[in-house]
């Protein structure tokens, strides 16, 4: 009987949390491109509201929309990007790990257009939950004119709860996620449903002609207008992103069955009630509900917002722990909120971040109108850089040939370069917010990865060799340290290389331990690392021990747990016995170096910010011993 049964309970279990995981998806991955129906279509028309909107024009821009769904969110992200994975990770930082991997020659080609592609997810990260609550509660002003000196304290308030609760974590609030956002999207399917029936010409922008027509007849002003139509597709980048979190197929299920038709329905229906009331350009989303459920609507397009707005932050602080642990930013306090979630954290200094450029946004922009010309560069920038990534991951991961792989790619890039065109042209609008964003975040990847490779080359050239340092120290004479009991780790990132901590230690202190252990913490280009393979020990000498304690980028580098597994491997020690020796840097500017004086500074700007390497590793804190140096840079 209980044999019979156990194969069905398995299948139910599973089919439960594939459920949860098609659930989540929704409300985290699909919650920015969600909210796009609220003020995309509004400010594609807005270029023709002086001279009247032509029903020609509606049916283009609503047929340009659909097939910018289609073409970029379906094909290039749901059916090609998403098979695209580091060991199950999606996202521009673990394509880049990927490649870095597989490939040599291109690195600087490629560092860079990860490190751009970052840098734009960090300004979408930032005018996403400005725009997207902005946009949401205008529609109180729908309800009643009172409500529209209220929109801007509003939007700040929600702003202040949301980023004052991120360091609670969001477990338990992610567990309404998607059921709200299901809600949201059936509602936006049925606000387009009610209305498609008011013109059916609506219909003709199924036919991708129709946007072709538009593109070739629109003249300068269609060009203007791309821009906004590329805010359909804001949020893509998180079905890439999120890709760890879900696993392919619940978000390829999502987008097909629930997602895509609802975005559809409802800008087929917003193109109808135009084409029946032209006054209705004013706010077409809002307009489409009777008036009895439009404060519901409203209700439900912030809490919408709020999820979308919570999603692109939760998308940011796992950005930002991929690029400490890859090399490209300074160790930053990360806190896990969840005990059995590693996905699920929090980082203060990206939070601080977000949260001050968010607030100056809402203030200085005043309205989602004002904030829309902003939009889109990032979002097009971010898209564009994962496409030219994607065509060396054909070539260098799945063997095409580079005419292939151009062939395959040449239609993305020609769409998203137009794209990309009409976002600049917003430029002087308030679109060089997210550049000047991008460009500062680029500069300060760029500036840690080059100064740490400086100043590992020039410490490098004076330290001893490890296999001369262990010949000499076991020598007998009358100046050899004491021996000490207890066991001694000495933190080191070069292996082979005596650490300058203990040779710190036996100068000042004279004094050498039973047991001594040279640790190096490495990171892989993998996602994640079995414990199987997380530690690697191989005995020096008698009292010298190397020990390699390797993690993949997406996980918490604890060295506390990761020592425990070393007993199974035969290297016993007690925690309370063991003294970790850290070596504390103290950076100076030196004049005529490698770097530029700018760059000098940023660096080492860059270090004072990084938190103590005892609290990023999860060491012990009372088994801590720091020994300080000066360097000059």
């Amino acid at each position: 009987m209980s044999s019979s049964s156990s194969p069905v309970s398995h299948e139910t279990s599973e089919t439960r949390k594939f459920l949860g995981l098609l659930l989540g998806s929704i409300g985290v991955v699909y919650g920015d491109i969600g909210t796009s129906p609220l003020y995309a279509f509004r400010e594609a028309l807005r270029p023709f509201a002086a001279d009247g909107v032509h029903s020609t024009e509606v049916i283009g821009l609503i047929s340009l929309m659909v097939w910018t769904l289609t073409i970029i969110v379906t094909f290039k992200y749901v059916l090609f990007l998403l098979r695209a994975d580091n060991d199950g990770e999606g996202g521009t930082l673990s394509l880049l790990a990927l490649l870095m991997k597989k490939t040599g020659s291109y690195l600087p080609v490629l560092f860079f257009a990860g490190v751009i592609g970052a840098a734009l997810f960090i300004g979408d990260a930032m005018i996403t939950p400005a725009l997207s609550v902005m946009s949401a509660l205008e529609g109180l002003k729908l309800v009643t004119p009172a409500f529209a000196d209220y929109v801007l304290p509003m939007s700040a308030a929600i702003m202040v709860a949301l980023f004052m609760v991120q360091s609670k974590g969001t477990a338990a609030v992610s567990n309404f996620f998607g059921p709200i956002t299901v809600v949201w999207f059936l509602a936006m399917a049925w606000g387009g449903l009610i209305h498609i029936g008011d013109n059916w010409m609506i219909l003709q922008a199924l036919n991708p002609l129709n946007a072709l027509w538009f593109i070739t007849h629109a003249g300068t002003v269609g060009l203007i207008v791309l821009g906004a139509v590329f805010l359909t597709v804001t949020g893509a980048e998180a079905l890439y992103a999120d890709l760890g979190h879900f696993g392919r197929r619940p978000i390829q299920i999502a987008w097909f069955v629930l997602v895509f038709p609802a975005l559809t329905l409802n800008y087929l229906g917003q193109g109808a009630l135009v084409l029946t009331d032209p006054a209705t350009i004013e706010n077409p989303f809002y307009l489409l509900y009777p008036s009895w459920a439009l404060l519901p609507i409203v209700i439900l397009a912030t809490l919408a917002t709020i999820i979308a707005s919570q999603a692109v932050i939760t998308g940011a602080f796992s950005l930002a722990r991929q690029a400490v642990n890859l090399g490209f930013l300074p160790r930053l306090m990360i806190k896990f909120t969840s005990e059995t979630n590693t996905g699920q954290i929090y980082v203060p200094a990206v939070n601080g971040l977000l949260f001050a450029g968010v607030i100056v946004l809402i203030f200085a922009f005043g309205s989602s109108e004002a904030l829309a010309t902003a939009y889109g560069i990032s979002v097009t920038g971010a898209m564009l850089v994962t496409t030219i990534m994607a065509f060396q991951f054909l070539r260098s991961i799945w063997g095409y040939s580079p005419i292939t792989s151009a062939l395959l790619l040449l239609p993305l890039l020609l769409i998203e370069g137009v794209f990309l065109a009409a976002n600049m042209l917003k430029v002087h609008d308030g679109g060089w917010v997210p550049l000047a964003l991008a460009t500062v975040i680029m500069l300060m990847m760029w500036t840690w990865t080059r100064g740490s490779k400086y100043l590992k080359d020039k410490i490098s050239k004076n330290d001893i060799p490890l296999d001369k340092f262990l010949v000499a120290i076991e020598k007998e004479s009358a100046h050899a340290p004491v021996t000490v009991p207890g066991t001694a780790v000495f933190l080191t990132s070069v292996p082979d290389r005596t650490p300058a901590v203990l040779l710190h230690n036996i100068k000042h202190n004279h004094v050498l331990h039973e047991q001594n252990v040279i640790l190096t913490v490495w990171t892989q280009d993998k996602p994640y690392v079995p414990e199987y393979d997380r530690v690697e020990i191989r005995r020096l000498s008698e009292r010298f021990i190397r020990l390699d304690i390797t993690f993949g980028f997406m996980e918490e580098q604890n060295i506390t747990k990761a020592l425990s597994l070393c007993r199974k491997k035969g290297f016993k020690f007690e925690i309370m016995q063991t003294s970790f020796y850290l070596g504390r840097r103290s950076l100076v500017r030196a004049p005529n170096t490698g770097l530029p004086a700018w760059q000098e500074r940023l660096y080492i700007a860059l270090a004072d910010f990084g938190i103590d390497p005892s609290n990023y590793f999860k060491l012990p804190a009372n088994r801590v011993v720091e020994l300080g140096e000066q360097v000059t840079i």
